[in-house]
């Protein structure tokens, strides 16, 4: 075909993009170049898409590059295109230099800039694109109110979310189920379970994403039992899960510590195919373990036709769970062997394992290597088990020192673990200066007044006992019993 129009050379290279055939797209792209028929504006942000699809950031900034010299630096398509591609690839600030250069700004563009900040979870600039847009007389759509809205991540929002669903019901978005399925993630992201119930309520035939949206909501809420009978609901009115919420069904069991749930839920993926999946052969290891059958759960590990660092991190934080660090680091020297990359999961799963058996020679070594081998800075769990290790092997003064050193930001946990460990020593004299420095960061935490009542009383000191129990009665705060079971 010697004359080959731009429009045919656009169909052939979206066909091979949409089917993600993105190394066909890029050559018929090149081939593109060097013909006779220029790019126009829909090829450049066709091939744009492809990059961010394929997270290639280099891809995105040639194409950028090639935008600007063949003068459509200012179109509105490849500006859009390249707003939605930094914004993907988490570049918000490139995406939105663009944004501003732009000199017509239409409803498309706006809602590709906020849900840019969406998904990087900057709602306060999505929200202040919004009153721009509105004040230049742009009117939102359903695709803005999405955009707002998956910016809202945690309960200190609610009250934006709130607002918004207010505006929904004023523009009557609300109908629209798509949104409000958004409405459900939303509240159950701000663990207000009881308006994304009551807005999923509202759904005459929700979708397997508002599903899992609910579910995974009551799950982080710990709202075990409601997560669990959801899914029996779903799956009565003849809806299928997939691995996303198979995993979190997996989860939830593990928590609940119910057999016989996590049994039904790994027979309901064997008989959709769902077994082999790493991410649910991860979680069914996981629940296997805390359910009290570590046999079972290596062996789902050892069935897997494909592993990652997810499913070897579950296994690792299995065995050191049971106290065989000595099987977890052998597991650890088959990921190096494999040649996967360890990743934060990996060495806080080696320090529990490490802490659970007592191994403080092996523990010293892999934080040290964490870092030093490979470049991964220690957070607060990976402190937590460190800390509780040395303190546990009666390094106290090692322990404190070390958090010490990490400033006065350090996390309440942290100063916890060494808490308990002075607990366990029965060291009074540093458990006092310990709980001084938790004290003044949680004030009110029940739980570490009660652990330094206790030390006192083992040491008879019972003013001070005395002393700390009423403070836990003038704020409320009482000893729960504690109950412990695992359902077969």
């Amino acid at each position: 075909m010697p004359n080959r129009t731009v429009y045919l050379w656009n169909s052939i290279i979206r066909a091979y993009a949409q089917r993600h055939c993105f190394r066909e797209a890029f050559r018929l792209f090149k081939e593109m170049i060097a013909s006779e028929t220029k790019p126009d504006s829909f090829t450049y942000a066709c091939v744009l898409r492809a990059c961010a699809e394929r997270f290639d950031l280099d891809g995105v900034r040639l194409v950028h590059g090639l935008v600007i010299g063949n003068d459509l630096g200012f179109d509105s398509i490849c500006g859009s295109a390249l707003v939605s591609g930094y914004s993907k690839l988490g570049l918000v600030d490139e995406a939105r230099m663009v944004f501003d250069r732009l000199e017509t700004r239409d409803l498309v563009l706006y809602n590709t800039m906020i849900a840019g900040y969406g998904c990087c979870g900057d709602w306060d600039k999505g929200m202040h694109l919004f009153v721009m847009m509105r004040r230049m007389g742009i009117q939102p759509d359903g695709y803005t109110v999405v955009g707002l809205l998956s910016g809202l991540t945690c309960s200190s929002l609610l009250e934006i979310g709130q607002g918004i669903h207010g505006y929904c019901f004023r523009s009557g978005f609300d109908s629209n189920a798509h949104i409000s399925s958004v409405l459900v993630s939303m509240y159950s992201r701000c663990s207000c379970m009881s308006s994304a119930y009551k807005v999923f309520d509202s759904l005459s035939q929700p979708d397997l994403v508002t599903w899992s949206a609910l579910i995974s909501g009551f799950s982080q809420s710990k709202e075990y039992h409601k997560a669990y009978i959801s899914f029996r609901k779903m799956s009565n009115e003849g809806r299928n899960s997939d691995s996303v919420l198979l995993a979190t069904l997996l989860a939830v069991t593990a928590q609940l510590v119910n057999l016989a749930t996590g049994t039904e839920i790994h027979a309901y993926a064997i008989r959709h195919n769902l077994d082999s999946d790493i991410m649910v052969s991860s979680a069914l290891i996981d629940m296997y373990s805390k359910c009290g059958f570590l046999d079972l759960g290596i062996k789902v590990f050892d069935q897997m036709p494909k592993r990652n660092i997810v499913s070897y991190n579950s296994v690792i934080a299995s065995l050191g769970l049971y106290g065989l660090a000595s099987e977890a680091f052998k597991v650890f020297n088959e990921v190096l062997e494999s040649g996967l990359k360890p990743d934060e999961s990996t060495f806080s799963a080696l320090l529990s394992a490490c802490s659970h058996g007592g191994l403080i020679k092996e523990g010293r070594d892999i934080f040290r290597r964490m870092d030093v081998d490979f470049g991964i800075s220690a957070k607060t769990e990976h402190y937590v088990h460190y800390v509780k290790l040395l303190g546990m092997a009666g390094e106290l003064d090692e322990a404190y020192n070390l958090i010490d050193s990490l400033g006065d930001h350090v996390d309440s946990g942290i100063w916890g673990a060494l808490l308990s460990c002075c607990d366990a020593h029965n060291n009074s004299k540093l458990a006092e200066i310990v709980s001084q420095r938790l004290f003044d960061k949680k004030p009110d935490r029940s739980t570490y007044k009660i652990m330094l009542s206790n030390l006192h009383a083992g040491n008879g000191r019972w003013d001070d006992v005395k002393n700390i129990r009423d403070e836990l009665n003038d704020v409320g705060n009482g000893k729960v019993r504690g109950v412990s079971w695992i359902a077969v």
